[in-house]
């Protein structure tokens, strides 16, 4: 049971759900669950194993959905008798731990040239879960991105019509020119990421928007969008372009701000 408790928990972490798993440490005396007994439990309320059913399971999974929502793990005491906070007749003690697991941001790279070669790198970095899209299979080497999570080639916007995109996906569109670009954009921009950047110039932009707002896109959706994409940090070296674009990144994954740290925390000498 605890290697199919361990595989649903790894599946939805890459469906990119949260999930608690909550397990006996300890029992003193007479308990319902036996120590390593494990519950998985989700946000929605369900849960798949068991920590030895009846009321106290029912209590540690309230205790797991609130770790959940606090987004914390923790340690808990159940003591199992009428002075206990269960009013149970059992007259033992269950230790659990409860460990919340929350999914790797998930950074998908829309383009393996130079540009996404170097995100690649510092995603990695970063701990991002990374994903890279190319239409063209000598750029979508594993040797070239050694370490990568997914390597996915072919059409772009068929492979994204059919990859799930959340509120913790980070997208970067830096493929090989405007027509995949908007290709790419097309598919992705009304699907709820967290952050869409696409490369190019100002007039490149405008042009890419300008198509697909004749195409009945909404404005409201590609002014989220940000594009030219990136902080106006770098010399232009594919490496330093790509630092831009991951601090960017970083600046909404953190809801960070443009200050610098000097200012905000002046120090008096």
């Amino acid at each position: 049971m605890g290697e199919k408790i361990l595989k649903e928990i790894y599946e939805s972490l890459y469906r990119g759900k949260e999930v608690a798993l909550a397990s006996i440490v300890k029992n003193k005396g007479s308990s319902p669950g036996k120590k390593g007994a494990m519950m998985a439990v989700w946000k929605d309320g369900r849960i798949f194993g068991t920590v030895g059913g009846g009321r106290v399971e029912c209590e540690i999974k309230k205790k797991a959905l609130a770790c959940l929502e606090e987004k914390t793990d923790g340690e808990f005491v159940f003591q199992l008798n009428e002075q206990g906070n269960l009013d149970m007749q059992c007259g033992g003690e269950t230790k659990v731990y409860i460990k919340v697991f929350q999914p790797s941001p998930r950074l998908l790279i829309i383009g393996g040239g130079h540009i996404g070669a170097e995100l690649f790198k510092l995603g990695k970095i970063l701990d991002f879960y990374t994903v890279i899209f190319e239409d063209r299979e000598e750029f979508a080497d594993e040797k070239r991105f050694e370490g990568v999570d997914e390597i996915i080639i072919g059409k772009y916007a068929e492979n994204l019509s059919k990859y799930s995109i959340n509120q913790n996906t980070y997208i970067v569109i830096v493929t090989r020119g405007h027509s995949c670009d908007t290709e790419a954009l097309r598919e992705v921009v009304n699907r709820k990421a967290k952050y869409i950047g696409m490369i190019g110039s100002k007039k490149k932009t405008e042009y890419v928007m300008k198509n697909l707002i004749e195409e009945g896109i909404p404005k409201d959706e590609l002014k989220k969008v940000y594009a030219p994409i990136g902080l106006n940090i770098s010399s232009g070296d594919p490496n330093e372009i790509a630092f831009g674009i991951m601090s960017e990144i970083l600046l909404i994954k953190n809801k960070g701000s443009l200050d610098h740290m000097k200012d905000v925390r002046k120090v008096s000498f």
